[in-house]
């Protein structure tokens, strides 16, 4: 008798189900999966699934997306997303662990799983569309952080450093670990700046890296607006020192650096290539 009533009691908390949940983009468009069962039999839907007993949430990502996709990845947490779901006529909370996923090998759609996947354009998804409203807050907030013109991201970091590629998922990487500065002209990405916080045992720092202006739009005062929007947010999350690198024969970027009170700081900067 006691333990029915237990059990009875235990069911009535409505305590949330963990789910874990991939989000991965390629080339500016968004994995998504049609799916097989009720409930929402038909609607679109992302890679993951519930937790088993015993499973971390990055576990359980792993595992099913050697099921639905035949392929192992590495993760980046985003966010948690509450919602609900239903079973048999019942409803029950969720909490949905996001996370950025890189795909490591190529896809093979397991079938009894999921009807089709589709590649979808981040500007193009209706959250209203998708199955579960935690995959709609989901939508909802990876197109308002992650949605950026990938070909002028690219060509911007190219004229910062010609020897190097801009790779789609570290932006994506560097939206969740800090902040994006960007600066839109005519709807065109003109230039941006990104910082992240470190903490060292003495202080909580910040550190600016690929402050840049398009070519084409320097010496309009861009620079000067993206700096003084990082300054701002390091100071809104409680940053005490701010730090940046600039190579020597960037003139008037280091002149605009020392005109908003960066000071130059007598210390050697080091490079050790691990890979």
């Amino acid at each position: 008798m006691y333990s029915d009533v237990m059990e009875c009691e235990v069911c009535k908390f409505n305590n949330p189900k963990g789910t874990a949940t991939a989000i991965i983009i390629q080339e500016g468009r968004l994995l998504m999966l049609k799916r097989k069962e009720e409930p929402f039999l038909g609607m679109w839907d992302f890679p993951g699934g519930y937790m088993n007993q015993g499973e971390m949430p990055e576990e359980t990502l792993r595992r099913e997306l050697r099921e639905e996709l035949g392929v192992d990845c590495n993760l980046d947490f985003i966010n948690w997303f509450p919602g609900t779901a239903s079973w048999k006529n019942e409803k029950y909370a969720v909490l949905s662990h996001a996370y950025l996923v890189e795909l490591k090998g190529e896809i093979a759609l397991n079938k009894e799983e999921n009807s089709e996947l589709q590649w979808i354009f981040l500007q193009d998804i209706n959250p209203n569309e998708m199955a579960f409203n935690s995959n709609q807050a989901i939508v909802r907030f990876v197109r308002e952080e992650f949605l950026i013109d990938l070909p002028q991201l690219k060509k911007l970091i190219s004229q910062l450093d010609s020897s190097t590629q801009a790779r789609e998922i570290n932006y994506y990487r560097s939206v969740l670990n800090g902040y994006v500065s960007k600066k839109m002209v005519d709807g065109r990405l003109a230039g941006l700046g990104w910082i992240f916080p470190r903490r060292t045992l003495s202080r909580k720092q910040a550190v600016i890296e690929d402050m840049i202006v398009d070519e084409s739009q320097r010496g309009k005062g861009y620079g000067k607006e993206i700096l003084l929007d990082l300054m701002r947010w390091a100071k809104e999350n409680g940053i005490e020192v701010i730090e940046l690198t600039s190579g020597s024969h960037r003139v008037a970027a280091n002149e605009l650096y020392k005109s908003v009170g960066f000071q130059l700081h007598p210390t050697n900067h080091y490079l050790y290539k691990v890979l």
